[in-house]
């Protein structure tokens, strides 16, 4: 009888796993034979994350539309900007369009960034606004070893100067508790539709990315004695570039002091370069970690660091066991193999894919530079996507949106001729 039983108990668990297996392993083969050029709607709550907007880029497709490089769309999805059921309406949304259209998904989880929906991880200073804890400051980076010295406000330049919360410490228990709650109810969101998709449609999943340019002192940067400018005007606010090469600081006043101290890497002395990157790796780690936990298969799976200054150490944080690694390429979009620091940090990595997860290609003055910019990218070894950011930015851009559609079409042609995908001898 017990040998019945445990027949019985290795069949059902068996026809249990047998779906999974095979899911991983068509996720195994689709990542190794497929590439994705995907366009970033922004935001999942800007007017540019509209069907309309989805359907013009659908238009974008060649007739023929073959496996090797196909048309995909992303959105970022901000964990700390609204509150968990408005944010899961967005993604649902977002993930059915996806659906409708027949467009790969890279679904873009951050928060660092935004995080209005929570000032009980950082309003430590007003007692008129929801959540006030003097406790706080601890959830804060600060300009300088201790509490003392927390920040309440901080800047953030993405073409124009605004003003943010202030910059979270990654390291705080209550910000990564948080921020583990809040992927335990959306990555299965997202691996739920995954799921129920019809087997003709698995590949709509290109994978979930985690971090945002991930940093400190960057997305998030703070002023010298930046606290006295809360109460005034923002109009009267300073107005300065970031200096990338300077580090740690950059040109701005140093923060990070508050999660280099919370995970034990120096609590006095000077604030090293490798103290912030050392952070911004086991802050992705840790994202990466739970997602492969929850289900994530690794080539599914993306980070998404920082990195501006030639040589800077941040940019292998972008690298762990769990996932794929990801950069962005603004200056080196033409051609992001002459990103030395980024090919370097790539080496360390045995994932087997990695994504261009926020690219445009500087520079790009005709049809014929984006198409070379496209076809330089794709060509390199192991590139799963490129991710064009953002939409609004080459919406009406007819070079661009041209060579989108040639660069497909070109890679379809190519399928039917029999001779493979984007390759290096494309690459001029």
């Amino acid at each position: 009888m017990g040998l019945i039983i445990k027949t019985r108990q290795t069949a059902l668990c068996w026809l249990l796993l047998t779906p999974a297996l095979v899911l991983a392993q068509e996720t195994r083969t689709a990542a190794k034979s497929e590439q994705f050029i995907v366009i970033c709607l922004g935001y999942c709550h800007d007017a540019e994350c509209s069907r309309d907007a989805i359907a013009r880029i659908a238009a974008l497709r060649p007739a023929e539309e073959k496996r090797g490089v196909r048309l995909g769309i992303s959105a970022v999805f901000s964990h700390f900007e609204f509150p968990r059921e408005v944010l899961a309406g967005h993604l649902t949304r977002f993930l059915r369009l996806a659906e409708e259209f027949n467009l790969p998904a890279v679904v873009q989880f951050e928060g660092e960034h935004w995080r209005d929906a929570r000032p009980d991880l950082w309003n430590w200073w007003n007692p008129n606004l929801p959540d006030f804890d003097p406790e706080n400051r601890r959830n804060v980076e600060w300009d300088g070893w201790g509490p003392e010295h927390a920040i309440r406000i901080s800047w953030v330049n993405w073409g124009r100067q605004v003003r943010i919360k202030p910059a979270q410490n990654l390291m705080a228990a209550s910000y990564r508790e948080a921020l583990h709650a809040e992927m335990r109810f959306s990555i299965p969101q997202v691996l739920d539709w995954w799921r129920r998709l019809p087997a003709a449609k698995k590949d709509l999943f290109v994978g979930i990315k985690l971090g945002h340019e991930s940093s400190i002192g960057v997305n998030g940067f703070y002023y010298p004695r930046g606290n006295d400018y809360l109460e005034k005007p923002e109009k009267d606010d300073p107005q300065r570039q970031l200096v990338v090469e300077q580090l740690p600081g950059r040109g701005m006043a140093p923060i990070g002091y508050a999660a280099v101290s919370t995970l034990g890497l120096a609590k006095s002395g000077d604030l090293k370069e490798e103290h912030l990157a050392e952070v911004v790796r086991v802050h992705l780690r840790d994202l990466c970690r739970l997602a492969r936990d929850l289900g994530v298969p690794r080539e599914r799976l993306f980070t998404h660091c920082g990195g501006w200054a030639k040589g800077e150490k941040l940019y292998s944080s972008a690298v762990n066991e769990f996932s794929c690694p990801g950069w962005s390429f603004y200056a080196h979009g033409m051609n992001p193999r002459n990103d030395t620091t980024a090919m370097d940090a790539l080496k360390l990595s045995d994932a087997p894919c990695w994504g261009a997860v926020e690219w445009l290609p500087l520079g790009a003055g005709s049809q014929q530079d984006w198409e070379r910019a496209f076809r330089n990218t794709l060509a390199m070894e192991r590139c799963r996507y490129l991710c064009v950011f953002h939409w609004k930015l080459i919406k009406d851009n007819q070079d661009a949106t041209k060579a989108i559609t040639a660069t497909l079409g070109e890679v379809a042609n190519r399928d039917v001729q029999g001779k493979g995908t984007v390759g290096a001898k494309e690459a001029r």
